[in-house]
């Protein structure tokens, strides 16, 4: 069963994750063929402080 892993600042409704949820889950199985409920999709928020670019930190 396949694993979509989403990491991302926090910021996006409830609404807006069920959408993008939808939508990954659409895409990923119509482009391998894969049942839709057979994947998994996971959004995990993770705090400005704790991502970095080019070697500083966002938050």
């Amino acid at each position: 069963m396949p694993l979509i892993q989403i990491s991302q600042t926090p910021g996006l409704s409830d609404a807006t994750k069920r959408e993008t949820i939808a939508a990954v889950t659409e895409a990923y199985a119509k482009a391998t063929g894969k049942n839709p409920d057979s994947v998994w999709v996971t959004i995990t928020e993770v705090p400005r402080t704790q991502w970095g670019v080019g070697g500083e930190p966002l938050g």
